[in-house]
């Protein structure tokens, strides 16, 4: 940006006033008595008063403030209050930036969180968001160093009452792992951190993380036939497409063991029909994974595309493009067949029934992408799709029978009700 000088003068209110706008760039304007004091005028007609003075060996402008918001006689004021400090030694520039530093607030620190990780996952993301406007939304404009241990071990109680307890350590592991990133980000020029610890450390200085042990439950076989027949009657439901969009993307989940984003999010481009595979390249493990379809989830695939003009599989109704959450869904389906289950009671499922007819442990491993990073055997053996065409079928059928689904003609074996 181009500047100008203009020969001094005494800075007053009739003076500013009169000050013309340059072409281009900014031009400053000194004070006559109070050497440093000086007044800057933008091309876009702002103006502004500036204190220049050495500080630390280098020259130094210091902004004031802007014109008329501060009047002349108060920024005369304020430049002898920073040359009082300057003159003990002071740094008011490093002051500012100090106490800028201090007030950094939480939601400052997430979107600055949320740009340096570039590689977070949108599910991961989604999720972040939706604590942050959920669980902290009231602390969003409070300065990090302002929350407070108490305040942490309050909200982690409160949260676990209100939402239950593995959400609240949910929450709680998404706050401390964002101090861990402030106290790395955000330091004063001395190199020390604006925060002197993490206060979520104090969960686990006093072992008040809930016990939450790791949820098991499964579709067990005998659940699966009315579970089934409430996805199929879903499907057939004539008031809403996305109703029937729902059901086969709960059969696909079953039927291939896949995690809920994994399904949610895959294209079609990403499945070969021809060959009967998909890729999934957006892996938890980030390693790009192929799997067979199997005659059921290759059916269910084809007529899902005679019906969709999206470039997502199950595509939602959202921004995103892809399906997010089916809740309304999946409690009708809950209310229907009298089964609870989650999304990932069918990649368990899944397992479940694997493990029942004695799929090979490498296999199933590779089927539902789980890394085989202490097995030395596992190293020397590469399960290309093919070879794991027969095993996922065998799956598939079993899981048909437990449906009561008949083999050859893959359809119930009785009346489905209509529900509206």
């Amino acid at each position: 940006m181009t500047s100008s000088q203009t020969p001094p003068q005494r800075i007053t209110k009739s003076y500013v006033d009169r000050l013309s706008t340059p072409a281009t760039g900014q031009a400053f304007v000194r004070d006559t008595e109070l050497k440093g004091f000086a007044v800057r005028v933008t091309s876009s007609g702002a103006k502004s008063f500036i204190l220049e003075k050495q500080i630390d060996g280098k020259v130094k402008r210091l902004t004031l403030g802007r014109y008329p918001e501060l009047t002349v006689e108060q920024a005369r004021k304020e430049a002898h209050k920073l040359l009082g400090h300057i003159a003990v030694g002071r740094n008011p520039a490093a002051e500012k930036k100090q106490e800028a530093l201090q007030g950094t607030t939480l939601k400052k620190a997430f979107d600055d969180f949320v740009k340096t990780r570039k590689n977070l996952k949108e599910r991961t993301l989604y999720d972040y968001r939706r604590l942050m406007n959920v669980v902290f939304t009231d602390w969003q404009d409070k300065a990090m160093t302002s929350i407070s241990k108490d305040m942490v071990s309050k909200r982690h109680n409160k949260i676990g009452s209100e939402r239950g307890e593995a959400y609240a350590n949910l929450a709680m592991r998404f706050l401390r792992a964002l101090f861990n990133f402030a106290i790395a980000q955000y330091e004063y020029g001395n190199g020390h951190s604006i925060l002197r610890e993490n206060p979520v450390m104090r969960l686990t200085q006093t072992r008040a993380w809930y016990r939450v042990d790791r949820r098991q439950t499964v579709i067990k076989p005998h659940q699966l036939t009315p579970w089934y027949q409430a996805v199929i009657s879903l499907k057939q439901d004539p008031i809403s497409s996305q109703s029937a969009l729902v059901a086969d993307y709960l059969l696909f989940l079953l039927f291939t063991g896949l995690r809920r984003q994994e399904a949610a999010t895959l294209k079609w481009s990403d499945i070969d029909l021809d060959d009967r595979s998909f890729t999934l390249k957006d892996t938890k493990n980030r390693e790009p994974l192929t799997l067979p379809l199997t005659d059921f989830v290759f059916n269910l695939l084809q007529s899902r595309k005679a019906v969709e003009n999206s470039e997502y599989v199950f595509a939602g109704e959202g921004k995103a493009g892809y399906l997010i959450e089916p809740r309304r869904q999946v409690q009708k389906i809950i209310q229907l067949s009298d089964v609870s289950f989650t999304l990932h009671d069918l990649r368990r499922t899944f397992i479940t029934i694997a493990e029942s007819i004695d799929i090979s442990a490498y296999a199933l491993k590779r089927l539902v992408n789980h890394k085989m990073t202490n097995d030395v055997t596992a190293g020397y053996i590469v399960s290309d799709v093919e070879r794991l065409r027969k095993p996922m079928e065998q799956i598939s059928i079993q899981l048909l029978r437990y449906c009561k689904v008949d083999e050859e003609k893959k359809i119930l074996q009785f009346p489905i009700p209509r529900h509206t």
